[in-house]
């Protein structure tokens, strides 16, 4: 990864990682907006806890560089979740937030997507080395 490649994924896995925790707060205080949320859509509170600690997971996974990948991948997947809820059952604008939540959960997915993109190589030499049973903890 060239050095622009490189700051350009550190601006989007902070970019990422701010938005996963920032949100946390409302979901693990069951914050009524939350609280909303998660009983309109039939899982709460297992789907707002759950979620809350996938985001969590995923936020701390962005920060550490040889496993970012990974954060990056669940918080796209975490956040296709929460923008397909958007789009099938709670709306764009829930509760009269203008769509802040929604636009919130897009910036995360492409920040995720542009770590994964950035960080492939990982992503491979992981693959590589599941397939040939080769720790990814020991140096050959």
């Amino acid at each position: 990864m060239t050095k622009t490649q490189n700051i350009i994924s550190w601006v989007a896995q902070v970019v990422a990682a701010i938005i996963l925790v920032q949100t946390l707060y409302f979901k693990f205080t069951a914050a009524p907006e939350s609280v909303y949320i998660f009983s309109t859509l039939g899982i709460e509170p297992i789907g707002r806890i759950g979620s809350g600690i996938a985001e969590l997971v995923a936020s701390l996974l962005l920060l550490v560089p040889r496993v970012a990948w990974v954060g990056g991948l669940l918080g796209m997947g975490v956040m296709a979740g929460a923008i397909l809820s958007h789009l099938t059952k709670l709306g764009i604008e829930v509760q009269g937030d203008g769509g802040t939540l929604f636009i919130l959960a897009v910036i995360v997915l492409l920040a995720c997507g542009v770590v994964v993109f950035l960080r492939k190589r990982l992503i491979l030499s992981f693959i590589w080395r599941a397939n040939t049973n080769t720790s990814i903890f020991t140096k050959k």
